[in-house]
């Protein structure tokens, strides 16, 4: 009989331990023990009548990581659906997404990757140098596209969300939140419904690789049909689940698992919870497929989660910095001497290399908030009156990468502004206040890249935008599209920002 109780003692003790076990790995993974996890968030979804099932600091601001590449892929589908790209379209890979950290294909510079084949990529493996080649081909450059993508969320209504880059690599200034990663998930149901099917590929072939996909929620749950997982240290593990099954339809996003297995439980524990309260009424589209042009953007600074290390992961190639890149190409008292002849701001005077990425506006087809702030920067003192721009703002100016360039005031007087050449197709590497200025860029830009753009034809274009001229330093001579994004190759190969387009 003592043996008895003794092993029911024991058995008691272990089922014990194994709930405490249980409680700890669920309240660490999804925040119901409230402060315990202050990654976390979640937010369940009708999606057929936009009911809230459930919301945990829904609005809360918090880094998306991976599921940045949900927008990577919204942009994507609306330039398939356009006509503006194919899925059989073949993208040449920069060394910048080549040296993009993991998880990645692996991709070398020089070669190329189709469209579908990086949708694919990104669905399952979440590849970050795929991401970063859809951005290049879509927009020029990463920063370029991160602008579109945080336009285009806002325009879906995800006020409270910032991009900084295409694949979700840590950057403490891009943040969403669940209700708003909730709504994109939404979206791309909505609005690409022949393109959707992407997000419940289980594997796929990738040049004789088999690659699986890293949610495992699709196994797990009847009716689930993607969408995305996420990872960095600051943000924890991240999942936005679709559901449709026996007319109903839910939408969920967690934020901030301590592992990817607690994460799927949670979410799992989630629709069985919610699925049921979810309606068979479908009330229509949630999400506006036009653009609004009334909506509020947030402007309140994130509070985003102050645990994990962000790792600086700054646009390099091969792993040189912008300041060394900077160096490289132009040398390295470039920066000191534009220091010394701009008029700067007193609170926080620009130095060195810094007053290049001040000084050198790169193009768009609309200036952002940032780059209209730092635009006056480079005009003559007695044109403008000096304001310095916000924190935030300096921070974007570094991170974004502004073409790099510098002045080469001895010879600027002889350079002659030439006219419009005819070319199909044309490469852009900077723009500036000065024609001479992005004619001496181009100059140097040439003898730098050599044999590549030996028959480029440099010129500028000027565009006024903003009350000022802005004059775009440009190479003609390109035939095609795959020669121009050659030469972008080439041009990136030695560290200059460029994109190609139709001229």
């Amino acid at each position: 009989m003592s043996q008895l109780r003794r092993a029911a003692r024991s058995a008691i003790k272990l089922s014990a331990v194994a709930v405490i076990g249980a409680g700890v790995l669920l309240s660490g993974a999804t925040g119901e023990a409230g402060a315990a996890n202050p990654k976390y968030a979640g937010f369940v979804i009708d999606a057929n009548n936009g009911k809230v099932l459930y919301q945990d600091r829904a609005d809360e601001y918090r880094y998306p990581a991976s599921l940045t590449k949900m927008m990577t892929l919204y942009l994507t589908f609306e330039a398939l659906k356009s006509g503006k790209i194919h899925k059989g379209d073949k993208m040449p890979v920069s060394a910048y997404a080549s040296g993009r950290p993991p998880s990645k294909l692996g991709l070398r510079p020089g070669t190329t990757i189709t469209v579908e084949e990086a949708i694919y990529s990104l669905v399952t493996k979440s590849a970050n140098d795929a991401a970063v080649v859809l951005a290049e081909y879509l927009a020029g450059s990463e920063a370029q596209f991160a602008r579109r993508m945080t336009d285009k969320a806002h325009r879906l209504g995800m006020t409270r969300t910032e991009f900084r880059n295409a694949n979700g690599l840590p950057n403490p200034d891009q943040h969403t939140t669940a209700r708003d990663m909730a709504t994109l998930g939404i979206a791309l149901r909505e609005h690409f419904p022949e393109y959707y099917d992407y997000f419940s590929t289980r594997s796929f072939n990738f040049r004789g690789r088999r690659i699986g996909n890293h949610n495992r929620v699709l196994n797990r749950y009847n009716g689930v049909d993607g969408i995305k997982t996420g990872y960095i240290n600051a943000s924890g593990f991240n999942l936005v689940t679709s559901v449709k099954t026996d007319g109903k339809s839910v939408v969920a996003a967690v934020f901030g698992g301590t592992s990817g297995r607690s994460r799927d439980d949670h979410m799992v524990d989630l629709l069985k919870r919610y699925m049921p309260k979810a309606s068979r009424r479908d009330t229509g589209p949630l999400i506006a497929a036009k653009p609004n042009p009334n909506v509020q953007v947030a402007s309140a600074e994130p509070d985003l989660p102050k645990r994990g290390p962000i790792p600086d992961f700054r646009p390099a190639t091969g792993g040189i910095s912008i300041n060394d890149r900077i160096a490289m190409a132009y040398g390295s008292d470039a920066g000191n001497e534009i220091a010394a002849r701009m008029p700067l701001p007193t609170s926080r005077p620009l130095v060195g290399r810094d007053a290049i990425r001040a000084a050198l506006v790169d193009d768009r087809p609309a200036l952002s908030n940032a780059a209209a702030a730092i635009l006056p920067l480079a005009r003559p003192a007695a044109a403008r009156a000096v304001k310095r721009p916000s924190e935030p703002l300096m921070r974007q100016a570094s991170v974004d990468g502004a073409a790099t360039g510098s002045i080469d005031r001895e010879t600027a007087a002889e350079v002659v502004q030439p006219s419009k050449p005819s070319s199909p197709w044309v490469v852009q590497i900077a723009a500036t206040e000065s024609a001479s200025q992005a004619m001496s860029m181009l100059s140097k830009a040439k003898a730098a890249v050599g044999s590549p753009l030996a028959q480029a034809e440099p010129f500028t274009e000027s565009i006024s935008t903003g009350g000022s001229t802005l004059y775009r330093a440009r190479f003609a001579g390109f035939g095609s599209k795959d020669q121009a994004w050659k030469a972008c190759a080439a041009l990136k190969n030695r560290s200059y920002n460029c994109y190609a387009v139709p001229n």
